[in-house]
């Protein structure tokens, strides 16, 4: 019901709060003066003097003094005024003697004097007395004079007439202080409600203390008597006094509640007043109101709160906060507001009637009172906007107040309210204005949706024209829209997000941003769009995208962005930098972004779209400015997509005139990088349709000259993906030096690159190329990699001679030159100062780890990130070059450019800080995926090198050093580093080897070490780290890539130093054992390591993990991580030492399975193990660590003796039978050969130099190994009845196929291998039944199985014989038969020497020649010739023999001249060769020697080495001095072998087998003119020609069946090579024409020759 039209019908107690003192008009004949209206009543015309104000509706009505009341009333009366008397003389009494006087007592039914009132009493004197009211002054006036009461600032008018009973009064109580408590039924109390309320004085003197009107009522109650009556009495009085005294909405701003009330009152209030609420009261006190006035109670409370709420908005306006409450306020407001729900809970209060009233004075009102309305369940918001009937006036209402809140400055205080203000608008927005489409209810209920969406687009529109005109940090503007942008939080969605409306509105949202302001043409974009990369972009817009982004997935994303593309004008600027914000928050956009290019540009060729293709350019281009870790690179896109047959554009003419067309047109536009991707790496196109293409390029060649852009100027490692702009020739030359450098290093080559340049691309590479790389400077005392690189070039004839020696000269004169100091002091300066922004970005990064879980935050700070260190390089990331497939490190000693240790270091600091930052808030596995954005943005290409190299320096050499924080720092980087090792280049360590790289876990793996005790605890920590890391950080993966991200070395090292260090980890686990989360103990700032690695030991995920294969440690990983440990510096003593490894082998690894790396029990096995693992760890560590040392120390460590020393005690377990099951046969040979033979096939084959010293390598490890066994490793003792004859087969094999090769002194072993076959013989036999036999045996099988054994034995006979005397003794006596023919033939060929007549001893001739060429070795070339001569009738087969062992020691001085006199050797051979000629011995067969030949042949043959064999034409044509040439012309057989040895000399020659004799002649000066190739196949050419023509005809009969001169090493011969070769003469022209021409000139004697029938 609406409030009355008519004056008399208005509230009397709604005054305006706007009224103050001065408002009041003296009163004039006792009218009361007009009240205005506060909020919805107009002014109106003032009614007649007569018309009877104090209607029965009426505010002002009055009753006539003179009027009659009941019996009742006036009895009632004078009771009131008699027990007024008593108590003002009793306050008399007690007031004696002060000036003031105690307040009146109203004594109800008792007429009190005219113009009495309560409060201040006039005093005797006439005086008027003043009572203060929290500062507010009140007046009263006797005999008519008015009574004014300020409360609160707020003016009171009374009547001097007052009246106590009926209708509402004129004159209103006000007082300001005062609190009004009372019940419905009428038990009303007046009272204060401060600690200071209205005080009565009856005389201001100073001295007099100010009672409160607590006070004075309280000592008016203990002065009563006792019983119902008075309580009555006080009741009826003040119900009264209320009605007729009471100003609602005053009271509605007074009453706090009855804790207060019930503080300042006392015991009074315990006593006199009913415990009701104060809600209560003022019901019944509206309720008597309305019932008076006429009017529904429901509208009177409405416009009741209505006032007092404006009051309160009003209130200390000048101090308010803009749009919010100040704290006194809010305090009021709430009172008011639980006034108010008591009221509409009791159907008391109109929600309509209250949102008209409060809408006639929007401007007055506050927008956080309107929230709370809303907070408070007064009334909705929706309800107060449908309320109003002007929709536009709600929206800008509604946009004013939010912008002045977003733009205000909140104080902390307010900071909390605000913000859910803002989040609760937002909130009611978005739920009311995206909420599925209905049918509104009625008109006012369909206007939510307008507004709410208004408002909300007006907010965004607002901030996007701030963001569009610049926004400075700390303007009002910007804080503006940072404060917008923050409502789109999901604290303001969270409890909304199960409705659609959210996603809605983003949708919507993202429609309008990408829609606004489309006034950018394409063209801008393409010249614009480097600017809008996500860096460049304005932090808040990306901030609004990513909020945007989380409740939409990124299919939906792109689906959006395609539809708004297709169907909308679009700010190209506001799509782009869409776009990179999306490439760099979605992990999988990558994926997403290249699907929907590839749909947009098979649509634009099927119908020739130029709008698709334009998005497709743009969103290609755009997506590779964020990078190469984020997207690929516009060049490597434009070639996938063009430069193949399946493209789109191959598929027609049309097509490709579609392309060429739409590339034209963008060449007017385009950076001249992107022209330098179109002209490098053009579109395939078809042959015919080539001219389209030559006009492309022509064209934009013509823009680059315009831009002057020279393509000829292009750098070598120029980054065409990047859309910058082009670097100048000499800044880009800069770069290609380093680069070039760089890839030198890796491959140890001129790169290609600068090949070509020197060749095809001559200016750019003469004029800046060069003066870049020959920058003088001041030479470094030992070559560096520029030095290297440019002494290359000089070799290559690519530095003109002229520039190089200007260079020189300068670099001089720098180095006398101070200039260079200076500027080496001041290069720290300004490294740091281009490290500022670097530094910065990664502080903020830092300080975004607060929330690690928030991935499009930290995503966009690594962009950030990736970008500043983009620019600090110098380059980007994808400038690498292919050449480099892997990267080059130098482990012992890593070297790194001072900018390069600068920025690495920054970057390992920064992760290691925001790792351990991220740590304090989360645990790994929910820091999100911000460390391996960090590690694939920083560690690209470019960096990666120089962040390996520091690695190297921090782990490998300074771990033990390092801090905890470093160490889980740097073992987080390695796990991440391996989970992209599949996107990273391989590292070389060493020696560039080509065949060899290392993935990033074993580089990992390869940097820690367990030598020393130090390097072992380091190793401990970095590895628990790296292991607690990665169960922490991926265990809620998939299990494969869980284990892709653990480097199984790092897992293996982790087990044995747990092994080796804790006792108490070699046993089994309990159950108990298993601890908490392993990385929780790590966060600790003084970590036990130790401790931690125990808890991760017992870890039951880490016990599953170790049952992986690839996770075992298994026997052969034990041993090698053992071979590795210093003995001298292990934190284990000797007997620790022994018992770990008794427990690893014989209690861990022995029994255990072979499916999980141990032996099956079987202790051969774990012999073959070690020794396979010893050798391949002596080869590395002297190939990798310990290059440049040069001796065959066992792997340069003392450490391998104790492991050496288990297998040592291993084979002779064997040997005792340990090992040998019951029942078991044993196995012929030792388990030892079989390994060594399968390593040898295992190795490469040939005889280049590579091959051979690998070979013997592997051979000196054998050798080794055998040594220091027992000896009967090499002779195999022989078992009960069985035969007597030891088994030696295996070490025969040895020897004859490879210590014959690789281990003699020309035809003998050397001295230790000798001895230990004797003792390993003398060992056998004293297992023997008979000695004797054993060694007879065993010696005469040398002499067909391996002579080699025999002639060592004669070579070492003087040191060996003593031994063999002394262990013989031992077992019989005299020595062997066999053995005593050596001792013989030592001794006949030491007898050589004697003037005597020389006699030989019995048995094989090259017995007896091996022991007279040992002793002629020792001889004089003198006696050479005399003892010959003495020899007493000497066979054929001996001579040929010695011979022969003179010439293997000819060819050994040939290959050894430092160890053997070359000069005397061939002064040996010359003088046996005469005495072979005079005494008509055939020695020719000695150079035609093959495996099929039997006797001496074969076993000369088992007794050379094969290259000695393979030499035999350099020995041969070596003695062509000592040739008796007219006798070897008449053997028929001569030029056969003179010719067959030349050819093997040609092609010993040119296989680059005579190296070898190049470089020993070198290294001699006496083999000068001897050894040299060349000069000896001249020589060997010019005796053959000389001798062709004097060879009789005889020579040439079977010469179609000489061997192939290039079968070096087949012993069968070919038919008819030699006349193939004579006929095409491809061998050498001159010698093959002389023999075809002497072959033709002699007639043919096939028929007539006799036959040859042996």
């Amino acid at each position: 019901m609406a409030a009355p039209s008519s004056p008399s019908a208005r509230p009397a107690g709604f005054h305006n709060s706007r009224a103050g003192a001065a408002d009041a008009p003296a009163e004039r004949g006792g009218r009361a003066p007009r009240l205005r209206p506060l909020l919805c009543h107009p002014r109106r015309p003032r009614p007649e003097r007569g018309a009877g104000e104090g209607g029965a509706g009426g505010a002002r009505g009055e009753r006539d003094p003179r009027e009659k009341r009941g019996p009742e009333e006036a009895e009632s009366r004078r009771r009131g005024m008699r027990s007024g008397r008593r108590r003002r003389a009793a306050g008399s009494r007690a007031g004696a003697g002060s000036r003031t006087a105690a307040p009146q007592r109203i004594v109800p039914g008792r007429r009190q004097p005219m113009g009495r009132r309560l409060g201040p009493q006039p005093i005797p004197n006439g005086k008027t007395v003043r009572a203060s009211a929290n500062g507010k002054a009140e007046r009263a006036a006797t005999n008519g004079k008015a009574v004014r009461t300020a409360a609160n600032g707020r003016a009171a008018r009374a009547s001097a007439n007052p009246q106590w009973e009926g209708g509402a009064s004129r004159s209103q109580w006000e007082g300001g202080a005062g609190r009004v408590y009372g019940t419905a039924a009428g038990c009303s109390v007046l009272a204060m409600s401060d600690s200071r309320a209205l005080d009565a004085a009856a005389d201001p003197g100073p001295q007099d203390r100010k009672r409160t009107w607590a006070e004075l009522l309280a000592g008016r109650v203990r002065r009563q008597k006792a019983g119902p009556e008075p309580g009555q009495q006080v009741q009826a009085a003040a119900v009264r006094l209320l009605r007729r005294h009471l100003n609602l909405s005053q009271l509605l701003l007074e009453v706090e509640g009855p804790s207060s009330a019930k503080q300042h009152l006392g015991g009074w209030m315990d006593e006199w007043v009913d415990h009701g609420s104060s809600s209560t009261l003022i019901g019944s006190a509206l309720q008597d109101r309305a019932s008076r006035l006429g009017v529904p109670v429901a509208v009177l409370s409405s416009q009741t709160v209505a006032s007092s709420f404006v009051q309160i908005c009003e209130a200390h306006a000048e101090l308010s906060c803009g749009v919010l409450l100040n704290p006194e306020q809010r305090k009021k407001l709430s009172s008011l507001l639980d006034i108010a729900g008591h009221l509409l809970a009791c159907s008391m209060f109109s929600r309509l009637s209250f949102c008209q009233e409060l809408w006639k004075v929007q401007d007055s009102l506050l927008l956080e009172a309107v929230w709370r309305l809303h907070t408070q369940n007064i009334v909705s918001l929706q309800e107060l906007l449908e309320s109003h009937a002007d929709v536009e006036a709600v929206e800008t209402w509604l946009f004013r107040n939010l912008r002045c809140l977003c733009e205000q400055d909140v104080s902390s205080q307010h900071a909390d309210i605000a913000r859910d203000l803002l989040s609760d608008f937002v909130q009611i927005f978005v739920l009311r204005g995206f909420q599925k489409d209905s049918v509104p209810r009625n008109v006012e209920a369909g206007r939510i949706p307008q507004i709410a969406v208004a408002v909300l687009q007006r907010m965004l529109l607002f901030a996007l024209e701030a963001l569009a005109a610049g926004l400075q940090e700390e303007s009002s503007a910007h804080k503006a829209v940072q404060c917008w942008f923050s409502g789109f939080s999901g604290h303001t969605f969270c409890s909304i997000m199960s409705t659609e409306s959210p996603k809605r509105f983003f949708r919507h949202t993202l429609t309008q941003i990408l829609t606004h302001r489309p006034v950018l043409k394409v063209s801008d974009a393409i010249r614009m769009q480097r600017e809008w990369s996500f860096a460049r972009t304005h932090p808040l817009l990306t901030g609004l995208y990513r909020r945007l982004f989380v409740l939409l997935s990124p299919e939906e994303l792109v689906a959006h962005l395609q539809e708004v593309l297709e169907t909308h004008e679009v700010n190209w600027q506001h799509v782009l930098s869409c776009v990179s914000t999306l490439v760099i928050c979605f992990s999988g956009a990558q994926r997403l972004v290249t699907d929907w290019v590839a749909r947009l540009l098979a649509r634009a060729f099927e119908s020739f779209d130029l709008d698709s293709m334009v998005t497709v350019f743009l969103v290609v281009r755009q997506a590779a400015l964020e990078g190469p870790s984020v997207f690929l690179s516009y060049a490597e896109w434009f070639q996938a997509s063009f430069g193949s047959t399946r493209s789109h554009h191959c598929g027609s003419k049309k097509a490709l005139v579609f392309l060429f067309k739409f590339l034209s047109d963008l060449v007017p536009f385009e950076a001249p990088r992107y022209l330098q991707v179109h002209i490098l790496h053009p579109p395939l196109v078809p042959s015919k349709y080539r001219s389209l293409l030559t006009d492309y390029v022509s064209l934009a060649k013509t823009r680059l000259a315009d831009l002057k852009v020279s393509m000829e100027n292009m750098g070598l490692y120029e980054d065409l993906s990047s859309a910058g702009d082009v670097t100048e020739p000499h800044s880009q030359a800069s770069q290609d030096v380093e680069k070039a450098i760089q890839v030198f290093e890796q491959t140890g080559k001129i790169p290609v690159a600068v090949m070509e340049a020197s060749i095809f691309r001559r200016a750019y590479y003469v004029s800046h190329f060069l003066p870049a790389l020959l920058t003088p400077r001041v030479l470094p005392s030992t070559p560096d990699s520029r030095v290297a690189l440019i002494e290359s070039l000089m070799r290559a004839d690519k530095i003109p001679p002229s520039l190089y020696s200007t260079y020189r000269q300068a670099c001089s004169a720098e180095k006398k030159s101070a200039t260079a100091v200076l500027g080496r002091n001041m290069e720290p300066g300004c490294a740091e100062g281009s490290l500022g922004p670097l530094t910065a970005a990664l502080q903020e990064l830092r300080a975004a780890l607060t929330y690690p879980a928030q991935y499009d935050v930290l995503s966009a700070q690594v962009a950030v990130v990736s970008e500043r260190l983009s620019s600090v390089l110098g380059h980007s990331e994808d400038s690498g070059s292919s050449e480099a497939s892997k990267i080059q490190l130098t482990v012992l000693a890593p070297k790194l450019e001072q900018q390069e240790q600068q920025v690495v270091d920054l970057l390992l600091t920064s992760f290691c800080q925001n790792l351990m930052a991220a740590s304090s808030f989360a645990l790994p596995d929910r820091q999100g995926s911000w460390a391996a954005r960090f590690v694939t943005a920083t560690c690209g290409r470019t960096l990666l090198p120089a962040v390996l190299s520091r690695l190297c320096q921090l782990i490998h050499h300074q771990g033990p050093s390092l801090s905890s924080s470093h160490v889980l720092g740097l073992a987080a980087l390695a796990v991440h580093l391996s989970e992209s090792r599949s996107a990273l280049l391989e590292v070389r360590v060493g020696l560039p080897d080509p065949t060899r790289g290392l993935s990033i876990p074993e580089f990992f793996d390869s940097l820690l070490t367990c030598r020393s005790k130090e390097s072992s605890l380091f190793c401990l920590k970095f590895c628990t780290a790296a292991i607690s890391y990665s169960l922490c950080k991926f265990s809620s993966q998939s299990r494969d890539a869980w284990y892709s991200c653990l480097p199984p070395g790092l897992i293996k090292k982790f087990q044995f130093v747990v092994l080796r260090l804790f006792s108490e980890a070699r046993g089994p686990l309990s159950a108990e054992d298993t601890g908490g989360l392993p990385w929780r103990p790590l966060c600790l700032t003084h970590a036990d390591w130790q401790r931690a690695a125990l808890c991760l030991w017992r870890q039951t995920a880490f016990q599953e993990l170790l049952k992986e294969k690839e996770f075992h440690l298994t026997y052969r990983d034990w041993v090698q991580q053992e071979l590795e440990i210093q003995p001298e510096v292990d934190f284990l003593s000797g007997m620790e030492k022994w018992d770990f490894h008794q427990w690893a082998i014989y209690e861990h690894f022995l029994p255990m399975p072979s499916a999980t790396g141990g032996c099956d029990g079987d202790l051969e096995t774990t012999c073959t193990v070690l020794v396979s693992v010893l050798m391949d760890f002596c080869q590395s560590s002297r190939n990798y660590d310990h290059s440049e040392k040069s001796d065959l120390v066992f792997g340069g460590y003392k450490g391998n003796g104790d492991v050496f020393s288990r297998l040592q005690e291993m084979v002779a377990g064997l040997e005792q039978g340990l090992a040998v099951s019951p029942g078991r046969t044993p196995s012929r040979g030792h388990f030892l050969f079989k390994l060594f033979h399968k390593r040898l096939q295992a190795l490469a084959g040939g005889w280049n130099m590579a091959s051979r010293l690998q070979r013997q390598q592997e051979l000196l490890m054998y050798k080794w190994i055998l040594l220091g066994l027992p000896p009967s490793v090499l002779i195999s003792v022989p078992w009960a009845e069985q035969s007597a004859t030891p088994d030696c087969t295996e070490f025969f094999h040895l020897v004859n196929s490879e210590l014959r090769n690789f281990c003699s002194h020309g035809v003998a072993l050397t001295h230790d291998i000798t001895v230990h076959f004797f003792r390993g013989l003398f060992n056998a036999c004293s297992r023997s039944r008979d000695p004797s036999l054993t060694v007879d045996l065993t010696l005469t099988a040398c002499q067909t199985q391996c002579p080699l054994v025999l002639t060592s034995a004669l070579l070492w006979w003087p040191r060996l014989e003593p031994e063999l005397h002394a262990r013989w003794k031992g077992l019989q006596s005299p020595l062997p038969r066999e053995m005593q023919r050596l001792c013989e033939a030592w001794q006949a060929a030491s007898s050589f020497l004697s003037p005597n007549t020389a006699s030989l001893a019995p048995g094989p001739a090259w017995v007896s020649a091996a022991a007279l060429h040992f002793a002629i070795q020792q001889a004089g070339r003198g006696s050479l010739r005399r003892g010959l001569e003495r020899l007493h009738c000497p066979r054929e087969e001996l001579l040929v023999a010695l011979f022969f062992f003179s010439l293997m020691d000819l060819l050994s001085s040939h290959l050894t001249p430092q160890a053997v006199d070359s000069l005397r050797t061939l002064d040996i051979c010359a003088e046996i060769l005469g005495f072979l000629q005079e005494r008509k011995v055939s020695w020719l067969p000695l150079f035609q020697l093959t495996e099929m030949d039997a006797g001496l042949g074969h076993v000369l043959l088992r007794l050379a080495p094969d290259q000695h064999v393979r030499l035999l034409p350099v020995a041969f044509y070596s003695l062509l001095s000592s040739f008796d040439g007219d006798a070897l012309l008449q053997d028929g057989t001569f030029l056969h072998v003179a010719v067959f040895m030349y050819l093997k000399l040609h092609g010993l020659f040119v296989a680059g087998e005579t190296d070898a004799l190049v470089t020993a002649a070198g290294r001699s000066q006496q083999l000068q003119g001897q050894g040299d190739p060349v000069s000896l196949m001249m020589k060997a050419r010019l005796f053959l020609l000389r001798s062709i023509p004097r060879c009789p005809r005889k020579s040439f009969a079977g010469m179609a069946e000489l061997p192939s001169p290039y079968a070096l090493g087949v012993k069968s011969a070919e038919p008819g090579v030699l006349l193939l070769l004579a006929t095409h003469g491809d061998c050498d022209p001159e010698v093959s024409a002389a023999l075809r021409s002497r072959q033709q000139a002699a007639p043919d004697t096939c028929l007539s020759q006799e036959p040859c029938l042996f």
